[in-house]
């Protein structure tokens, strides 16, 4: 369809009702029933295309695998909180730290084993440094800033075995795919890594603080000694993965993390090397997908079974994956949505609309504006994977029309969600990590502004200054 005004229509309402009413996935379905009216403008064709449009985008087989990662995974993780995995790992190394800067150097190498997702990061390794905070010169502030600056800035870092790579993979695929391009999705997303400036400024500044900024406290935290065993015990409260009633057994979260890392390496090795790639080449030419999933669903499998070694039942161990699994079903439904969202759009000719019309924009703005951009709508929506289901068409068609480096816009996509994961206070991370430090939510988020305003800063310039240095250096 020729590209014409109205397939903006569905942007300029998912927007601003995202940010008005702080619900990504209402605001999404609203922009996908509108769509689907302005291609059938019908009493029932707008509700029959809106069907068609979910059901193509979740009968496609890539899309069928992102989601059977995205359930596995949260299934696995929610095995390893019922058998004490979580709980394990927070009370061995709880008592074998007992210092500051033990405390931040545990905070930093435990990334290596919980990267998975940012509560994963939250439930492993805030109840330690709370146990501790008698003895950590810090604010309780400072402490959840340290915490959160090793949590979604480094995931959205790292290309396996995470929750975040098949969701980014995925509205990078949608999204070139409306161009016309064949481009490999998740080439594009290894290539954009460097790009996220805002993540990549933002854990050097966490790097700072921990290890180099004057503590605002010159003392450990204030807490009565009387108190001081009460409150170490509070942590158990903190969360449920680390709920006194669980078992204690960190192998039971070390060892399925160890599996579902290392088989994913190798199975990635190994479907690339059947095309007669070298090792490296390999990495790049294999279906990392496709080793990534099934890698899970083996995990998943060796974990049942070491947990039935265990003891544990095979009704309460399914009941917990199940559990797990199901808190991501709101992502599922989201990602499902973006879909839909992304085809109606291409329909009504978004592409040719964007680059019929924004021929005025001088090509070196187009990149700090739209991390600008995004930025914004992430703070008031709290969501990163709602900005870059909603951001990512229109960073890729803008990239396209402006011939600006692809891997740059989609690194500025992802940079711009990242900015709201970690600032807004309506954010997932935000909630989470001020609930298990016993936070005010506001007052946490308040003190986190002023770093990420100044990462944000310089990550526009980082923005506008990278486009004329990568033009230099191809001259």
């Amino acid at each position: 369809m020729t590209g014409n005004w109205m397939s903006i229509i569905p942007f300029l309402l998912v927007i601003p009702i995202a940010i008005y009413t702080r619900q990504v996935l209402a605001a999404l379905i609203i922009g996908l029933l509108v769509g689907s009216y302005l291609v059938s403008p019908s009493l029932l064709g707008g509700i029959q295309t809106m069907l068609t449009y979910v059901v193509e985008a979740l009968i496609d087989e890539n899309n069928i695998r992102i989601l059977v990662f995205l359930y596995a995974f949260s299934g696995l993780v929610g095995v390893i909180k019922y058998s004490g995995g979580i709980k394990g790992f927070v009370e061995t190394a709880s008592e074998k730290i007992t210092t500051k800067k033990q405390a931040l150097v545990l905070t930093y190498i435990s990334t290596i084993g919980t990267f998975s997702a940012p509560t994963f990061r939250f439930v492993t390794i805030a109840p330690i440094m709370k146990a501790l905070l008698t003895k950590v010169k810090m604010s309780t502030k400072e402490l959840g800033f340290v915490i959160e600056t090793t949590a979604t800035p480094i995931i959205v870092l790292i290309p396996i075995a995470t929750a975040f790579v098949g969701y980014m993979v995925s509205v990078i695929q949608i999204s070139v795919e409306n161009e016309g391009s064949q481009q490999d999705p998740y080439s594009l997303f290894i290539q954009s890594i460097p790009f996220n400036f805002f993540a990549i400024v933002i854990i050097f500044l966490g790097i700072y603080l921990s290890f180099f900024h004057p503590s605002h406290t010159d003392a450990p935290t204030q807490i009565n000694e009387k108190d001081v065993n009460e409150e170490q015990d509070d942590w158990h409260n903190c969360h449920p993965a680390v709920a006194k009633e669980l078992p204690t057994k960190p192998w039971n979260l070390l060892i399925p993390i160890i599996l579902v890392i290392s088989l994913t390496l190798f199975l990635t090795w190994w479907d690339g090397q059947e095309t007669g790639s070298n090792f490296f080449q390999a990495f790049i030419r294999a279906d990392v997908l496709q080793a990534m999933v099934v890698a899970l669903i083996i995990t998943v499998f060796i974990s049942i079974v070491m947990l039935l070694f265990q003891k544990f039942k095979l009704s309460d161990i399914i009941n917990s994956f199940i559990v797990g699994g199901n808190e991501l079903m709101s992502v599922i439904v989201l990602l499902t949505i973006v879909w839909g969202l992304s085809s109606v759009t291409d329909d009504l000719g978004f592409s040719s609309f964007i680059t019929a019309h924004t021929g005025w924009i001088p090509h070196a703005f187009i990149t700090p504006l739209l991390f600008l951009f995004g930025a914004t709508i992430s703070y008031f929506i709290g969501s990163a994977w709602g900005t870059w289901g909603i951001l990512m068409p229109l960073g890729v068609s803008l990239s396209f029309a402006a011939d600006v480096s692809l891997p740059l816009v989609i690194g500025a996509v992802f940079a711009s969600g990242s900015f709201g994961a970690f600032a807004s206070p309506l954010s997932d991370d935000t909630v989470t990590i001020a609930k298990i430090l016993g936070l005010s939510v506001i007052d946490y988020a308040k003190f986190k502004l002023k770093p990420a305003l100044i990462a944000a800063s310089i990550t526009t310039v980082l923005y506008a200054v990278v486009p004329f240095m990568m033009e230099w250096l191809m001259s």
